[in-house]
């Protein structure tokens, strides 16, 4: 099957109500990563130097040697930053998810134990600090594996969320196949949680962010000061916020790092902002394990067909029929490129509508030509399609006076002597005046045109269809 994997539709445009605790209008998340003894580093065993995510402009990495000041800011990060930034949410009473990176914790045990009596969530952040893109497969599950292994031998219990970072194409699977994390968030896709369906586990996705997060004091364009940091939070805040107020609840998410937002003139714009939003009522700060308990309970997964990976016997089967007796309709869409998109009535119909769009005149004429009379001859006899018969019956056409009946056979003829094809309308859209109307205004029109207008009926016909399916 020619099939596209990746999801551009998601919750689509009616996002579910995420229904927070305590009728809340906004979930805010902060993350806090603990990296700080994880980075690449010679003395971990690593062939080069760190040079992500820190204060020296334009870092690089040193292949065989130690950077001294690199170190010493990751340092701080421990050191001091850490512990500012402790003092910030245990004296706001917000607790904090720590990504930490298992080789990380283990060199501080300290600031772990300080997590812990917080009652600070500890997700896993990977077993180093590192690269993965280019990890072979293997590799990067034999890390995983290690990353559990030791996260649990440190903090005394398995971590129940995950978040790699720099990850690969496999990272997402590969944690998902282990069973072991509640939640993994190695995804920006989405303001609302998600479940990701990995063979035969459905796994919770919870949507981390690279831009409400302090790792843009490292990047360019990012923020110089504590006040851009400050403001940008604040303005997704009062937007997000205010959508919640209008019955749409989502979910912010903070990324902190103890080396960027330690620094006393970082900090003072998260600081600020804290202040601001315990000044609105339904602010719900949770952990991520929080959010992820709520969304299983709230929303648990429920598998449903997807035409998108059906095979094709199925897939005809299913909606050979959409398109009036004309299953090579059904066929041709099955090879097209379909993915989750086309999972959804919007997009299967625009599958079918591309396969008409693009099939020859004869082939659409044969299309038409195999749509019933409206309220004509089979209609009467019964002997519609279970389809044609449903749709005729919203417009009330299964209950004609015999004045009515005389005039769509008058116009039915009148119309297939001219143009040669039935009359076809989406009835649905239309109450029984309406499509009288409509009848006698495309009778007029010449054939060309009313050829045009009866093929977009065929789709609209089909994406109604659909709607009532999927």
């Amino acid at each position: 099957m020619n099939r596209y994997p990746r999801n551009m539709i998601g919750h689509g445009p009616n996002r579910p109500d995420a229904d927070w605790p305590g009728g809340a209008k906004i979930a805010v998340q902060f993350v806090l990563n603990y990296e700080e003894g994880g980075e690449n580093n010679v003395l971990h065993g690593d062939a080069a130097s760190e040079a992500f995510l820190s204060d020296i402009p334009g870092a690089a990495m040193w292949p065989g040697q130690r950077h001294w000041n690199m170190e010493s800011i990751y340092e701080y990060g421990a050191r001091a930053g850490f512990w500012r930034v402790y003092r910030l949410f245990t004296e706001a009473d917000i607790p904090l998810t720590i990504y930490g990176v298992a080789t990380a914790l283990a060199r501080n045990p300290e600031q772990v134990e300080a997590m812990k009596d917080a009652g600070w969530e500890i997700a896993s952040h990977g077993l180093k600090w590192v690269e993965h893109k280019d990890m072979p497969e293997a590799e990067e599950r034999a890390s995983i594996l290690e990353a559990i292994r030791l996260h649990t031998e440190v903090v005394g219990t398995p971590p129940q969320g995950w978040y790699t970072g720099r990850c690969s194409e496999n990272t997402v699977r590969l944690v998902a196949e282990t069973g072991a994390c509640d939640y993994i968030s190695d995804s920006y896709d989405d303001d609302l949680p998600y479940w990701l369906e990995v063979g035969d586990r459905d796994q919770l996705i919870i949507p981390y962010t690279l831009e409400a997060n302090d790792m843009r004091y490292a990047t360019s364009p990012g923020w110089i000061e504590g006040e851009m940091f400050y403001t940008y939070l604040k303005d997704s805040f009062d937007m997000l916020y205010a959508e919640g107020e209008a019955g749409k609840p989502a979910m912010m998410s903070i990324g902190l790092h103890n080396r960027l937002i330690g620094r006393p003139g970082k900090i003072a714009g998260l600081k600020r902002f804290l202040e601001y939003i315990e000044r609105f009522d339904g602010v719900w700060t949770p952990r991520r394990i929080d959010i992820a308990r709520h969304w299983a309970a709230k929303h648990p997964h429920l598998r449903k067909e997807r035409p998108s990976q059906m095979d094709r016997e199925t897939f005809v089967a299913r909606f050979g029929e959409v398109v009036e007796h004309s299953p090579w309709v059904a066929e041709r869409a099955w090879a097209l490129e379909l993915g989750a998109a086309h999972d959804r009535p919007a997009g299967l119909a625009n599958a079918l509508a591309r396969v008409l769009r693009t099939a020859s005149d004869a082939e659409r004429m044969g299309v038409l030509r195999a749509h019933p009379d409206l309220a004509g001859k089979l209609a009467a006899a019964k002997a519609l399609t279970e389809d044609s018969s449903a749709e005729q019956a919203s417009a009330g056409l299964d209950a004609l006076t015999d004045a009515e009946r005389a005039r769509f056979t008058q116009l039915n003829d009148a119309y297939m002597d001219k143009h040669g094809f039935p009359f076809i309308i989406a009835v649905r859209d239309h109450d029984k005046p309406g499509i009288l109307a409509a009848f006698e205004r495309r009778l007029a029109q010449d054939t060309m045109a009313e050829f045009d207008e009866a093929c977009r009926q065929v789709e609209r016909i089909a994406r109604l269809r659909l709607e009532q399916m999927l």
